[in-house]
């Protein structure tokens, strides 16, 4: 308003346009952004673990957005890694007053023809499930065609990659995803949903939200793979995120690797349980990414110890 006011003084004057010069660089940069995809990969050692490496690609939070036509590029990328299995973290439709699952079931299907890929919910597929009336059994109708093209669905389940890895999929219900968050999440929790984690494999948990890591490692989980905070939006100095989708401000748990214990109780206490959290692949109500690129996390898993 200060720009349309008339004072006509120089000062002002410059200001507004530097201002609105900072805006439009910001815009362009964020456009720019939105369309780069990056690759972080990661190393997780574990004496759990025999013989040869796992490539894991993880994909998540990419709320029907497309890299290319009909994800293309996406594919391609993926294809030059090599992985041995495609674990999605959810959210990859957008799910508000309407929702379309063509997308997902689509790149579901052309991943499924190629590796072996394993999926878990995200808050948008929770809330399709949720409100299954309103939005005319998409997710039942999701369930179905992910299965008829080979993809394990995990809602609350889990499945073997190979006789020493087995992924779980953790889905969250909706007070833990409540703005401003209070509800602490208890080991108790995940057991209650997804049962025990099997002490003798390396067992990978697929959770949503990053918030929860120690009742992660307190359930037995080896590695976690999170998402849902779409690397903070924008990302300031120190890998911290200015705002989540929960408007929470300046956290650090918004992209990349996070460690925690196992407690003392357990059998082995020095096991460590590590979180990679990306920064996705798209955006919705806030189409904005500044300093924070669309991600393919590529996790392998090798055997022996961390160091």
């Amino acid at each position: 308003m200060l720009c349309n006011a008339g004072f006509g003084k120089p000062a002002l004057l410059g200001v507004c346009a530097a201002a609105a010069g900072a805006l439009a660089a910001g815009l362009f940069e964020s456009s720019r952004e939105r369309k780069t995809l990056t690759v972080p990969e990661y190393v997780i050692r574990s004496t759990k673990l025999h013989g040869r490496a796992r490539r894991l690609v993880f994909l998540t939070d990419l709320h029907d957005c497309e890299f290319g036509k009909d994800n293309e590029e996406l594919l391609q990328r993926i294809r030059e890694l090599h992985p041995d299995a495609v674990l999605i973290g959810g959210d990859m439709m957008t799910v508000k007053k309407t929702a379309d699952i063509s997308r997902t079931v689509r790149l579901a299907e052309r991943l499924a023809a190629e590796y072996p890929v394993f999926y878990g919910d995200g808050n948008h597929e929770t809330r399709l499930g949720r409100d299954r009336g309103r939005y005319l059994d998409l997710y039942d109708r999701l369930r179905e065609q992910l299965a008829a093209c080979g993809v394990r669905h995990l809602p609350d389940g889990s499945a073997d990659l190979d006789p020493e890895v087995r992924i779980s999929g953790l889905t969250i219900t909706d007070n833990y995803y409540a703005k401003f968050l209070t509800s602490r999440m208890e080991a108790s929790y995940i057991t209650s949903r997804v049962g025990s984690a099997d002490p003798e494999k390396f067992n990978i948990l697929l959770m949503h939200s990053p918030m929860f890591l120690k009742a992660a490692a307190d359930w037995g989980a080896d590695l976690v793979l999170s998402g849902h905070f779409h690397g903070g939006t924008i990302r300031l100095p120190g890998g911290i995120g200015l705002m989540t989708p929960q408007f929470q401000f300046f956290r650090r748990e918004v992209v990349g690797r996070h460690e925690a214990k196992a407690p003392a109780k357990t059998p082995d206490p020095a096991r460590a349980c590590t979180m990679l959290v990306s920064a996705g692949l798209g955006t919705h109500s806030i189409n904005l990414r500044i300093n924070n690129r669309p991600e393919i996390v590529l996790a392998v898993l090798r055997p022996g110890n961390e160091e």
